[in-house]
């Protein structure tokens, strides 16, 4: 930061500090924490069959442990009332893979695993265990490095005047709130909102964009979903991820149209919130602008990176609050998927539990009854993630104190 910026910005976080105007304008008041975790008796959670295949799993796993090799040895975690250490999540996830990796049947090897293992039942929304999970996918759109007529919207990478304020660095009663703005006439406002980004063209001429897409309704989609594939016209890819927001609240055009009796709550999905938006071409800036939130993008080699720093997993890496569920831990969910047949329609549901690991968040994933599920790339995925709105359980396994195999 330039000498002349630190200045222009210290009276505003002064003022950040001292007044509750900015409390008002910018920040939600910090609730009391609850439990978001209560250990379980092993007799409590159903016999489990994973339903993905090995490797997937073992892949999600190394990325945890990867993960924990990187941060400090003395980070604790808290599963219910017990802290737990790095060490002790490593060592979780290096028996768990003895246990998956043995010859044993499937019974032998989940009698193992409640041998070995702690079970922590996440409370929910409701305080009863009950958990609202949702999918996500990685967009797959074309594109070109030039814009033309028919590649012309940008996909951006953060801007340079974009200002993030920590509030709780200077008042521990804001623990984890920050705001994000720019810079006016030596006072922090709230940045642009997507209007003024897409319709006014407040970013325009900044050399700011990465790419140029065809489509604005997959656009806004893969804002939603945090990362995308772009295909180039000669045939590659450039791989994008999430690396900003511009800070402004998220607000689900889906309920927007519901709001406005466009489309019915019972048929409100993914695939008929896109038909809307391509089939009402009058309405559709109003309805994208409803959701002021902007994502910025960083152009990475592979992806979709996830909160952890590595790539995520297909159907094994799910996204939680990270503030309330510990990070890259091992759990098992348990809920209805859709079964998608050669049309990629769903032709049924069925039930299924699966071992994931925690390696990813979302700005609406929030609170202990949330989970997100990413749900790989393609149609397929698409589909699948557009569909599921499910509720169902979370388990997060730690191993017990003392415990052999």
């Amino acid at each position: 930061m330039t000498i002349w910026r630190f200045f222009l910005l210290l009276p505003v976080i002064l003022y950040v500090t001292g007044c509750a105007l900015i409390k008002k304008t910018f920040v939600t008041p910090v609730k009391a924490p609850r439990a978001s975790l209560s250990l379980i008796s092993p007799g409590e959670i159903p016999f489990h069959i994973d339903d993905l295949d090995r490797d997937s799993l073992i892949a999600a796993s190394d990325k945890s442990l990867r993960y924990y090799d990187g941060i400090k040895a003395n980070t604790t975690y808290l599963f219910g009332e017990r802290k737990v250490t790095v060490q002790e999540l490593k060592e979780s996830l290096r028996a768990f893979r003895d246990i998956i990796g043995s010859k044993d049947s499937e019974t032998i090897k989940w009698r193992k695993i409640l041998a070995a293992f702690d079970v922590y039942k996440s409370t929910g929304h409701d305080n009863n265990g009950t958990v609202l999970f949702t999918g996500y996918f990685e967009s797959s759109l074309e594109g070109s490095l030039k814009k033309t007529e028919h590649y012309k919207y940008p996909i951006y990478k953060t801007p340079d005047d974009i200002l993030v304020v920590n509030l709780g660095k200077f008042n521990k009663k804001y623990h984890n709130e920050k705001i994000v703005g720019r810079l006016k006439n030596g006072e922090v406002i709230p940045y642009f909102t997507r209007a003024d980004i897409e319709e006014a063209g407040s970013l325009r001429g900044k050399n700011l964009e990465l790419v140029w897409v065809n489509d604005p309704v997959d656009l806004f989609f893969m804002h939603i979903q945090g990362s995308g594939k772009i295909r180039l016209p000669d045939g590659r890819f450039i791989q994008v991820s999430y690396a900003q927001k511009n800070g402004r609240p998220y607000r689900s055009i889906g309920r927007y149209l519901i709001n406005k009796d466009k489309l019915s709550d019972t048929e409100m999905t993914h695939q008929t919130l896109k038909k809307y938006l391509r089939e009402h071409h009058e309405e559709r800036s109003d309805i994208l602008n409803h959701n002021e939130s902007y994502i910025f993008f960083r152009v990475v080699e592979n992806g979709p990176i996830g909160a952890l720093g590595f790539t995520l997993t297909a159907g094994r890496s799910i996204a939680t609050d990270l503030d309330l569920f510990p990070r890259g831990a091992l759990a098992i969910i348990r809920l209805r998927k859709p079964v998608v047949d050669e049309r990629g329609s769903i032709k049924t549901w069925e039930s299924f539990s699966r071992f994931v690991l925690n390696q990813d968040t979302g700005g609406v994933i929030k609170g202990p009854g949330r989970v997100d599920l990413f749900c790989g790339s393609g149609s397929n995925a698409e589909m699948v993630a557009g569909s599921l709105k499910e509720k169902g359980e979370l388990y997060f396994l730690v191993k017990k104190k003392h415990s052999r195999n």
